[in-house]
């Protein structure tokens, strides 16, 4: 089937009872006929029949042998780098999103884990970074917030010549743009509060694994960690997957014709976004991603916080929020929002200005969008 069948049909009919759409199974626990012997359920944090069919529909959709959904992208974040040991080194973008270098930054380097943050947008970066004890390359492409595209294919050689996994965090693009399994990827990492959902409903983070081996540890790591995804935000999330296609197509194309408006625009400094021509990583954005996505970053001629903030508090249909991927339009200041944990000078040094602007387009008529921000400019 082709994807935007698959995913109208990606929520399977109750077997026990037919019901078109995948029940709710509200409960913690399962009746057992002796002592161990069940119907494949004995405890919800272990398993629920809810959670298993949004786990095998994302494992479908990136194309992966199993998928593992949880409690928040953070907690698929953790229950990844569990895999870990002590020693062990990570190499990962050095604008990646705030929270999972927080987590690497200052948890697991606790723990003996180390990691080195490089711009990953030159496949010689990486080769040069890795070492005898590099045991993960982390990327996220497009990167958060200032959308950089790294090449899946060539960094997926790399980890494999020196026996690491490669692990892709594919929230801003979503299986419907861009399948990194198929690209080389070991481990794909989703927060399914964005995209996947869709509708600003639902924290959730989902992991897909190409690896029958690495299937079992994360699993065993799932259960005894326990932060899983609740039955009910299990379901919702499968109702938003049925439209991520139609969704995907028109994030995408407004948020097109929303940065090439802001090149248009004299109070505009910088425009972040792999579908414009002059984006430095356009060629690669084209040849792996199926679109360019609806995310959207900016900063202004009058590089400050104040001039920001005027803008963000102007704006009428985009909505101020730390969240992206919503159906409705949102905006958010990475340097004291998603990206606030993260030392000053090394934002900056990523292109994360004071006055940069990160716009999650959302489906409105495109037309208001552009008006709201022009208004915002004044």
């Amino acid at each position: 089937m082709k994807l935007q069948t698959k995913l109208v049909h990606i929520s399977k009919p109750d077997e026990l009872t037919g019901a078109i759409s995948t029940p709710i199974y509200q409960t913690s626990s399962y009746i057992q006929e002796s002592p161990d012997v069940h119907k494949g359920f004995a405890y919800s944090r272990t398993a629920n029949p809810t959670r298993k069919v949004v786990e095998q529909a994302i494992a479908e959709l990136e194309v992966g042998f199993a998928g593992f959904a949880f409690s928040s992208g953070l907690a698929a974040t953790d229950c990844v780098l569990k895999l870990l040991n002590q020693g062990d080194e990570v190499v990962a973008g050095n604008d990646i999103y705030g929270g999972t270098y927080r987590i690497l930054s200052t948890v697991y380097n606790r723990f003996g884990i180390t990691s080195k943050f490089i711009d990953t947008t030159d496949v010689k970066n990486v080769a040069n970074a890795i070492s005898d004890k590099t045991k993960v390359i982390w990327i996220e492409t497009p990167t958060n917030p200032t959308l950089k595209v790294s090449d899946i294919k060539e960094i997926a050689k790399i980890a494999k010549s020196i026996g690491a996994w490669l692990i892709v965090d594919n929230t801003f693009l979503s299986p419907a743009l861009q399948r990194p399994i198929e690209l080389g990827a070991d481990i794909v990492v989703h927060s399914g509060t964005k995209y996947l959902s869709g509708h600003g409903d639902v924290l959730s983070g989902f992991v897909v694994v190409n690896s029958e081996e690495v299937a079992e540890q994360l699993k065993y790591i799932q259960n005894t960690s326990g932060a899983v995804l609740s039955p009910f935000d299990s379901w919702l999330t499968l109702r938003g997957i049925q439209t991520l296609a139609l969704r995907l197509q028109k994030h995408s194309s407004n948020a097109q014709k929303i940065a090439e408006y802001l090149l248009t625009n004299p109070k505009i400094d910088k425009v972040y976004y792999p579908g414009l021509k002059n984006h430095k990583n356009h060629e690669i954005a084209l040849k792996q991603q199926d679109a360019f996505g609806g995310m959207v970053s900016f900063s202004l001629k009058e590089d400050t916080l104040e001039a920001a903030t005027r803008f963000l508090t102007k704006t009428k249909i985009f909505i101020l929020a730390e969240n992206l991927g919503d159906v409705r339009s949102l905006a958010s200041h990475p340097a004291t929002m998603t990206h606030k944990s993260t030392p000053a000078q090394i934002r900056r040094e990523t292109g994360i200005q004071d006055s940069l602007i990160r716009l999650s387009v959302g489906i409105e008529d495109p037309e208001d969008l552009i008006k709201d921000i022009e208004q915002a400019l004044c």
